[in-house]
């Protein structure tokens, strides 16, 4: 179960960055949404196969691990270039963390977001997001990472 925040933002924050990512993932299918992610830190590479439910602050996700094979194979099924997005996660107090995500940096406009994750629904409702953090949308449509990639799928057409 997936339980988060979304709000829109403009840069990163001026705050320490605990890690730092960058990420390439594609959807196979949006509805429901099946996407594939690579994933490359400091010092290590991950792939995974995700998939998620109907929803917006609350939503089922499953998550597999994908060997870099298996992920580039699935990469062959997509029906456009892959989305890169870098993210820098901050420690919140209370043990939150705060990911903030700059999509498609190198093509203007670029899509600028952050979530924040919570343990419980009743955690998600009584947080109170820090003032850097630009209008929340998480109940509104045009702002998830597939209508992202549909908008993106349409310009090539």
């Amino acid at each position: 179960m997936e339980i988060e925040r979304k709000f829109l933002i403009d840069s990163f924050p001026e705050l320490p960055v605990w890690e730092e990512k960058r990420m390439w993932q594609g959807y196979l299918a949006t509805a429901p949404v099946v996407r594939i992610r690579r994933t490359q830190t400091a010092d290590a590479v991950s792939c995974v196969l995700c998939i998620k439910g109907e929803g917006s602050l609350i939503r089922k996700e499953i998550e597999l691990p994908l060997s870099r094979e298996q992920f580039e194979e699935l990469a062959g099924l997509l029906e456009g270039p892959m989305i890169e997005k870098i993210q820098r996660v901050y420690q919140l107090p209370g043990g939150l963390k705060l990911e903030c995500n700059c999509v498609d940096r190198d093509r203007p406009p670029a899509f600028w977001y952050a979530e924040v994750e919570f343990p419980t629904k009743e955690a998600a409702m009584a947080f109170e997001p820090p003032a850097f953090l630009g209008k929340e949308v998480t109940e509104q449509s045009g702002f998830s990472m597939r209508e992202y990639w549909l908008r993106r799928l349409g310009e090539m057409d």
